[in-house]
């Protein structure tokens, strides 16, 4: 495996969830008036196909 490649892929795929996953909670927060109404709970989960990957990330994102 050529780490350096995998390593670049990764951080890639990480960015793109990343930047993708706040954007779509803005929208959410915005579009349903949420801000400042306590505490929005949310769960991530990461699988990969043909693996058994399954990760799950639950937490609270502070509404202001």
């Amino acid at each position: 495996m050529d780490n350096e490649r995998f390593n670049m892929s990764l951080r890639k795929f990480l960015k793109h969830v990343g930047l993708t996953s706040q954007q779509e909670l803005e929208r959410v927060v915005r579009e349903q008036k949420l801000e400042g109404k306590g505490f929005l709970k949310v769960k991530m989960v990461l699988t990969a196909n043909g693996t058994d990957l399954k990760h799950e990330v639950d937490d609270e994102i502070d509404l202001g």
